[in-house]
């Protein structure tokens, strides 16, 4: 399609910038709008020298920046992306609800009276469901499985799925699992380290490569199946617990022992959990067919990238489980569970949905 335009928002996240280096190898013309800050900026280089991609910074929380971003671009999808994400939505709740919510509504709202109107493309989450307790949730989730979302995040996201159905746009929906990046991690993000840690260790979870979410957005604007949800996770490979992601990822890197081991779910507190769970992909997988990345093989590519290096970081890996002891979320907190919605509201902040946004899922059911 010669006219064709795809609106990228945040454009140079984890998942946008993997969304826009799919777009662009497809041949696709690209608008990407982000924030203009600095880390935006360096990543936005990688792509303003290839051809076909625009960068258009603005603020969303804007409506009127939104109407003139949909004016200018005129595009024939958009991929809304853009979102303030666990942990640190907690911390800001107002500039989380604002920019998870009010911008969805805004965008939804402008490409509607638009005279072509774009396909809406909105990123979801498994969050929608709420905490999953894997003693009394033996199943997989399916688009079907009521929404209960227990946590800020998954309020937002519910909400915004909402405005987007309630459209008379050509919408999809694709629900998320954990995005994994098959690289090596260098740095030390205590704020990450910590989130991870807080969470119950036999807590299932489904992973997908950012690549293959990549893949599943592009093919979003042009399945013939508009007006569904798809709950996107990588293939059976993925389907592990939170344990595993942690261990297995420091292992590839050489450190592994370097990760302590985190304290197990209470199987008798179905609140106690983490908003995670294994996903039923099997439809998602036929329409948009996009899981080209196993976990294993995630994992090898990480070993390969860290290479020789892998021999001189073993001999740190007690030295690393020392540390993240010290500094253990659960240092000094009773019992033997975890407890993740007290840990994250301790560091950051009430985690609990907004009281209206509650009230906003009673009252409307899936």
């Amino acid at each position: 399609m010669t006219d064709d335009c795809v609106l990228v928002t945040g454009a140079f996240g984890l998942v946008g910038s993997a969304v826009v280096a799919e777009l662009v190898s497809q041949g696709r013309r690209v608008i990407a709008t982000d924030l203009d800050i600095p880390a935006n900026r360096k990543r936005a280089k990688i792509f303003t020298a290839r051809a076909g991609v625009e960068v258009r910074w603005g603020d969303l929380t804007s409506p009127t920046d939104v109407w003139a971003l949909l004016e200018a671009a005129a595009p024939t999808a958009i991929i809304h992306l853009a979102a303030i994400i666990p942990p640190f939505c907690y911390a800001r709740r107002r500039l989380a609800e604002a920019v998870n919510v009010d911008v969805t509504a805004s965008l939804v709202k402008a490409a509607a009276a638009m005279p072509s109107p774009p396909r809406f493309v909105q990123a979801s989450s498994v969050a929608v469901y709420g905490a999953r307790n894997p003693s009394r949730h033996d199943g997989f989730l399916t688009t079907s499985t009521p929404l209960q979302p227990s946590d800020l995040y998954g309020a937002h996201k519910a909400t915004a799925e909402k405005h987007v159905t309630a459209s008379d746009l050509d919408w999809v929906i694709l629900r998320l699992g954990g995005v994994l990046l098959a690289e090596p991690r260098w740095t030390l993000d205590r704020d990450l380290l910590f989130f991870e840690a807080v969470l119950p260790s036999d807590g299932r979870i489904q992973t997908v490569d950012v690549r293959d979410v990549a893949y599943a957005f592009c093919a979003a604007t042009m399945t013939d199946h508009v007006r569904e949800i798809f709950l996107i996770g990588g293939d059976d490979t993925h389907r592990v617990t939170q344990a595993d992601v942690g261990t297995e990822s420091a292992a590839a890197m050489g450190l592994r022992g370097g990760l302590p081991a985190g304290r197990p779910g209470n199987p008798a507190d179905d609140h106690a959990w983490f908003a995670t769970d294994w996903m039923d992909t099997l439809h998602s997988q036929k329409v948009l067919d996009y899981q080209r990345h196993s976990l294993p093989a995630m994992l090898y590519e990480i070993r390969a990238a860290v290479g020789w290096r892998r021999w001189m970081l073993r001999p740190l890996a007690p030295v690393l489980r020392r540390y993240l002891r010290r500094h253990s979320p659960y240092r000094g907190f009773p019992g033997a569970y975890a407890d993740p919605w007290g840990a994250i509201n301790k560091r950051w902040g009430d985690p609990s949905p907004t009281r209206h946004l509650e009230s906003d899922q009673r009252a409307a059911p899936d």
